[in-house]
Parts: structure tokens; C-alpha cells; sequence
């Protein structure tokens, strides 16, 4: 029996996806780790998207099916127009010569490969093999037909119209119904031997393009002002008819982004998670100025640019976290144009508020709070300019006292804003009172504890900006206000709990279910167990409210230890953005990724270590369910990055840095600034998760915090790791 066991044990090891040194690291280059499919298959929800694209690009495609598990795909991608949005436009291959034909085809497919800078499959049933590339704001297809010599392509736009050009085809398509347009041109190389309008039924309106040739190649270009401009882009980035050529010059941009960040030591599967998370934090926002203009659906114009980029396409609420703290690291020329960007969309605007949620066919509203201050303050407080604090100043008190504070709205104050700004909470109803406030959204609620906790902090990134601009009477105001987290703070339990209009606690009362579905009645997709920790501006005032700091940590490993109090069908039939739990902690969503580093300030920096590598081996991983929850467009991503790399910012707006655990051996991030940070991580393991000691810049550092001047200026951090926890590092 000994002859196999070593045998069997090897296999198993493999099987299971053993973290296995590179034997090439010196080949592969930074985009070759990307995996686009990690995270395709949901534990509930639908984390993530093959997305082919590069970096900050306009245009974004995927293969559109049901989901990852299905075999068909309807079509092939033109441009989709927003973050897990449907394709504008659409390209369909025909072999022979069918019966019939329709707008979209459904085809059965293998082979399929996605890349950031490329994507192939083979349509099985059909025998047809599609290569393609994009550039930012044009793209290139080669389809190849094995069986006929004459063939055909079906342009579909979905709800526009289509038009025959000498070349090709060009229209445009109403996004969601308009007025913002998506224009196209399209040419081919082969020249078609007939082009005719297809009959469709609906909105849909297709042309039927018939070549005499087994090779079609297609590039076309896509606009946001109008299909002229849409040629122009495709004739400034594309002159050539092969994939090849394009993919290379998607890959060297792909490189030179991801290799901001180098990285050794650890396995290819680690590897792969950082750079398909890296990869994630490019997908948005997205650059839409062409050739110096650009559309606003702000005031549903074209403005000239004058040379600043504009950005759009922003689900705020998840990226101010840590998707822009990255990029003022490492991108902080293009997180300067995103801010031009929030404070050109409020002077555009009729009210002057600033953007909340910005897409490219406006500000949608969706999720609660008013997060664009925290990102404006945070970039100003480490030192980035090129914006007008003022106007953006002007543009968020606006925002924070002028419009309602209600989830997935925009309009004016209601009588629950008054009360906000008179009694320093949002009021909640009783369980089974009705709802009597029309404006409030029949399905997100008023979600009162969420609302008074995010403006709290909203308001204290207001009052650091009143201060730095000298407005003295606005300061000392917006500070105040920035506590009234303590307003729905219950000492005899230590959670935010909701209060009526009274201003009584509700009783009875559920920590984990309370609130209807995804708690909304009184939090937001997470339960007070997450909520109770959404202080991230002021965690010492949280400590002293909940007692001391060891009650503090008795708390915070109780939100880990409490079960889920039912069967897992009932608690994510309720909750079901609360998934990646460990215990009531949900690591696939938003309010959470702060939480295991708050050990920090309470003395046992040993147990945010401890917490951080396992949450990283247990739900981020290099395979089709390696991502927890939605990534919302690049926050969630940016937590990985952050973490891998051993340090995390949980306030954005204070120029600090907390130290968590590192997963590599050496980490050199290349700044904006030209200058290298660099962390050596010595005998960094996967059981050497502890920090035995650390210095900066060869001085001893005896506290798991950094500021960000020492990081700016390049430098270096030491940490030397153990296997067990020094708990005196740190406390």
C-alpha cells in the first residue's frame, strides 16, 4: 500500500488547486494572471462578467447568455453600455444560405477565450470561428466560415435605426428608451455582394449584409455624440483589418496598467486573484471624450472638453471604499478628471447638486447617500489638486442639505429630511405601520439607520472641506452633524437600532431579521450586524460608546460568531446580498470590507490579521465561484488589492493607511508621483500570517498605521512574519 499513497496524495493536492510556484514568473507578464471568468458562477447573486476591454475604455463587450453555465449566446457584442447592462447593437454570423433569418441569433459555442484585450469562440452548430479585439472606442471582428462561400451578417440595433453606408452600416440605439444614444459605424473589408433590410417585429431593425467569401473582416466605431463621430474613432484607432495586430497593442496598455503594481513570491493562483482584481478596478469609470467633446446626460448636451478627460458610469456607494484611494495612488492624473469630471456634471445639472450615482445616461440615484464627498475630500487630503475645491464644496453642501436623503430618489427635501435636520435621525416606522411619505420608495424603503449613518460621514468629509476652505460657521455645523450615528446608538445592546418619529427605540426587535427584505425597513441589504460597525470616520468615538476597547473586540468577534439564526434557504431568501458569511459577517458586501481591520484601533492588530488572510483564502479564489457577491464596478476588487498587498484605507478622507496581513513576499507599487513604495515581506507564508515586527524606512514601527506623506514619498516597509501572533506588535 505505501507504493501509492504518495501517488494518490499528489493527485488529491492538485485536485484541490494547490498553491504552486510559477516556474516561468520571468515570462508571464502582469495581464497573463487575469482571469475575466473568476467569479462568473454566483453563490447567489451575480458577482462578475467576462468583460473584454481596456483600461478606463469606453467600449466594454461580453458574450450575452443567460449566464455563465448556458450554451447558447445570443449574438455577438457590440457595446455595452453600462456596468452589467445588455449590448448595444448587435452582430450575427450566417453560414449558407437559411430558410430564414432573424435579428438576433442564439447560437451554441466552445472554445470560448477571454482575455482583457481579446476574445475568440467557436460556434459549434454553425462552424464558425469568431476572433476579436477592441480599443477604446472602436473594435474589430474576423469571422471565418469553414463549410460555404457565401455568407452573411445581420446588423441589429435594438431600438434605433440602421443605415447603409458605401462601406457598411451605420445608426444608432436609444439606451433605455433615450434620449441617450449610442451611435455606430461599421465597415468591412470584403466589399458585400447585396445588403438588405431585414423585416423585424418591435423596436428591433436589422440590415443583412451577403458576402461571396469564407473570411469577413469588421471593425467598426462607436460614439456618444453621433455616428460621424463614431467613424472618426474608429479611423483614429483602427487602421488595420487584423485581430491580431490590435489585441497586441490592447495587451501592452493591459501591462503597462497591471505593472503599476509588481509583485513576487506567494502562488499563480494568488497571482491571478490580484491581477483579475486589479483588472476589475479598470473597468470604471469610464473616459467617453472624443476628440476633445463629449456627451453629458446631465443637461443632455455635447461640451468641448478643453483637454480634461471627461468620466462617467460610477456606482459610487461601493467605489469611494476603495477603488479611488487606488487610483489617487497609482492613477492620480485620472481620479483628478473623475472629480473634474462629478463637478462638471453639477454645473450641468438644473439644481447643482452633486452626482450621486453616475451613468452615462445620467445620474440614476440608486443606493443611499451622497458618497462624492468622501471621494473629492479623500483626494484633496493626500495632496491631489487640478479641481476646484470650492465648486465641488458648493456642489455637496448643495446635495447634503437641499435634497432628500431617501434611497434611490432625487428630488427635493421631504418632511423626513426636516426632521433629519432638526433631530439628527431619520425616523422609522413600526413593523406593519404604513407608510405614509408617497416619495419613499415602494421596494428600498426609508432604510432610517443606513441613511443616518452614511450621512454622518458624508457630513464629516463636508465639515473637513468647510474647514479647509474657512468656512468656520459651516464647520463647526457639518462636525456636529457628523455625530449622529450616536443618536441611534441602543447602550443596553450595542447596535444602531432605529428609532420612531417619537424617538423611541422599535420594539420588539431582530438584529439579524428585522427589517423585511434585505432589511431595508431600517438598514440596507445587510443587517445591524454589519450596520454596527458604519462608523468609519470616527471608530474611537464607537469604542468609547460601546465601553471599552475590550468590549469593543468582544463585539466584533461576536458579529463573526453569531450563526446565521436559520436555515441558509430563509436567511438569503431575506438577505440576499448578505452572502460570504462568516457567521453575521458578509464579505460580499460593501459596509463589511472595513470591519476585520477595525481590530486595529482597538489593541489586537493580531486578530485583523488573522481575520484578513482567511477571508481572502476562504471567498476570493481563482475559479468560476471565487468571487463572494456582486463587484459593483471595481470597490470589491479594490479590497483585494488593497488587502493583498497588507494595508487598507477605512477612511477615506483621513490620510492614513491601516497594516493588515500581506499575502506576497515583495510588493513595489510605482506612484503617480514617480515614486516606488515597496513592502518586503519577510518569510511571508501561508502560516506565516503574523507580524513578529516592522520598520519604515528603516525606523521601528510599533503600530499597524502609516500615513500617507510616508507612503507618497516612496520608501519602504519591513514586515517580518511568524506563525503565531506576536500580540504585543502593535497593541
Amino acid at each position: 500500500m505505501k507504493t501509492y499513497i504518495i501517488p494518490i496524495l499528489l493527485v488529491l493536492a492538485l485536485c484541490a488547486g494547490g498553491c504552486n510556484k510559477t516556474s516561468d514568473e520571468a515570462v508571464k507578464s502582469p495581464v497573463d494572471y487575469v482571469n475575466p471568468y473568476m467569479g462568473n458562477i454566483s453563490h447567489l447573486l451575480v458577482p462578475t462578467y467576462p468583460t473584454v476591454h481596456l483600461p478606463n475604455s469606453m467600449l466594454r463587450v461580453y458574450p450575452e447568455r443567460n449566464d455563465y453555465t448556458s450554451d447558447r449566446i445570443a449574438g455577438l457584442p457590440v457595446a455595452v453600455t453600462s456596468h452589467r447592462g445588455s449590448s448595444a447593437f448587435n452582430i450575427s454570423p450566417v453560414s449558407g444560405t437559411p430558410d430564414s433569418l432573424s435579428a438576433v441569433i442564439c447560437y451554441t459555442y466552445d472554445n470560448e477565450k477571454v482575455t482583457p484585450y481579446r476574445y475568440s469562440v467557436y460556434l459549434d452548430e454553425d462552424n464558425i470561428e469568431v476572433d476579436y479585439a477592441p480599443s477604446h472606442q472602436s473594435g474589430i471582428y474576423t469571422f471565418t466560415f469553414e463549410k460555404e462561400t457565401v455568407n452573411h451578417l445581420v446588423i441589429n440595433t435594438r431600438n434605433g435605426k440602421l443605415k447603409q453606408t458605401s462601406t457598411g452600416i451605420s445608426g444608432y440605439q436609444l439606451i433605455d428608451g433615450g434620449p441617450t444614444t449610442i451611435y455606430v459605424y461599421l465597415e468591412t473589408e470584403q466589399p458585400a455582394t447585396s445588403v438588405e433590410q431585414l423585416t423585424t417585429t418591435g423596436t428591433n431593425e436589422a440590415y443583412v449584409l451577403t458576402f461571396d467569401s469564407k473570411q469577413i473582416n469588421l471593425r467598426y466605431g462607436i460614439s456618444f455624440i453621433d455616428a460621424e463621430q463614431a467613424a472618426k474613432n474608429l479611423k483614429r484607432e483602427i487602421n488595420t483589418y487584423k485581430v491580431a495586430d490590435i489585441a497586441a497593442i490592447g495587451r501592452e496598455e493591459w501591462n503597462n496598467v497591471l505593472g503599476k503594481i509588481e509583485i513576487t513570491g506567494a502562488c499563480d493562483n494568488d497571482k491571478t486573484v490580484f491581477y483579475t482584481s486589479l483588472y476589475r478596478v479598470y473597468e470604471r469609470m469610464i473616459h467617453i471624450s472624443e476628440d476633445g467633446r463629449y456627451y453629458s446626460a446631465t443637461d443632455r448636451q455635447v461640451h468641448e472638453d478643453n483637454g480634461i478627460p471627461f468620466y462617467t458610469d460610477d456606482w459610487i456607494w461601493d467605489t469611494y471604499r476603495a477603488a479611488h484611494p487606488l487610483r489617487i495612488l497609482i492613477e492620480s492624473e485620472m481620479e483628478t478628471n473623475m472629480i473634474q469630471s462629478y463637478i462638471r456634471m453639477a454645473q450641468q445639472s438644473t439644481d447643482g447638486w452633486m452626482p450621486t450615482f453616475p451613468e452615462i445616461t445620467g445620474d440614476s440615484h440608486r443606493m443611499n447617500g451622497n458618497h462624492a464627498v468622501a471621494v473629492i475630500w479623500d483626494a484633496y487630503c493626500k495632496g491631489l489638486r487640478g479641481f476646484d475645491l470650492e465648486a465641488a464644496y458648493k456642489a455637496c453642501k448643495a446635495a447634503l442639505t437641499e435634497k432628500s436623503f431617501l434611497p434611490w430618489t432625487k428630488i427635493p427635501n421631504t418632511e423626513l429630511d426636516v426632521f433629519y435636520h432638526e433631530k439628527g435621525f431619520y425616523p422609522a416606522l413600526k413593523d406593519g405601520e404604513k407608510e405614509y411619505i408617497a416619495a419613499v420608495n415602494p421596494g428600498e424603503k426609508r432604510q432610517p439607520v443606513a441613511v443616518t449613518l452614511g450621512t454622518s460621514y458624508d457630513h464629516w468629509c463636508l465639515s473637513q472641506i468647510a474647514k479647509e476652505l474657512g468656512h468656520e460657521e459651516d464647520y463647526r455645523y457639518f462636525l456636529k452633524a457628523s455625530y449622529n450615528y450616536r443618536n441611534l446608538y441602543n447602550p443596553a445592546t450595542g447596535f444602531f437600532h432605529p428609532k420612531d418619529i417619537k424617538g423611541n427605540f422599535i420594539e420588539p426587535f431582530d438584529y439579524i431579521f428585522s427589517g423585511g427584505q434585505g432589511a431595508r425597513n431600517y438598514y440596507d441589504e445587510n443587517n445591524a450586524y454589519t450596520y454596527r460597525w458604519d462608523v468609519p470616520h470616527n471608530p474611537q468615538d464607537l469604542i468609547q460608546l460601546m465601553g471599552s476597547p475590550g468590549q469593543f473586540i468582544q463585539n466584533m468577534n461576536q458579529t463573526y460568531r453569531t450563526p446565521l439564526g436559520k436555515s441558509k434557504f430563509e436567511f438569503y431568501a431575506q438577505l440576499p446580498d448578505q452572502t460570504g458569511n462568516v457567521g453575521q459577517f458578509s464579505m460580499a458586501n460593501e459596509p463589511s470590507f472595513h470591519i476585520p481591520y477595525l481590530y486595529n484601533y482597538a489593541g489586537q492588530p493580531w486578530m485583523t490579521q488573522k481575520r484578513i488572510r482567511t477571508l481572502l483564502k476562504e471567498w476570493y479564489r481563482n475559479d468560476l465561484m471565487g468571487v463572494p457577491g456582486d463587484e459593483d464596478g471595481g470597490g470589491m476588487s479594490a479590497f483585494v488589492v488593497f488587502s493583498s498587498m497588507g494595508f487598507y484605507p477605512v477612511t477615506p478622507g483621513l490620510p492614513t493607511y491601516t497594516i493588515g496581513s500581506p499575502v506576497f513576499q515583495n510588493i513595489k507599487m510605482k506612484l503617480s508621483n514617480g515614486n516606488v513604495f515597496e513592502i518586503e515581506v519577510q518569510s511571508c507564508s501561508g502560516e506565516n500570517k503574523y507580524i513578529q515586527s516592522a520598520t519604515l524606512n528603516g525606523v521601528v514601527l510599533d503600530k499597524p498605521f502609516f500615513n500617507h506623506e510616508d507612503l507618497s514619498k516612496g520608501g519602504k516597509l519591513v514586515l517580518v512574519m511568524g506563525p503565531k501572533a506576536n500580540k504585543d506588535w502593535g497593541k
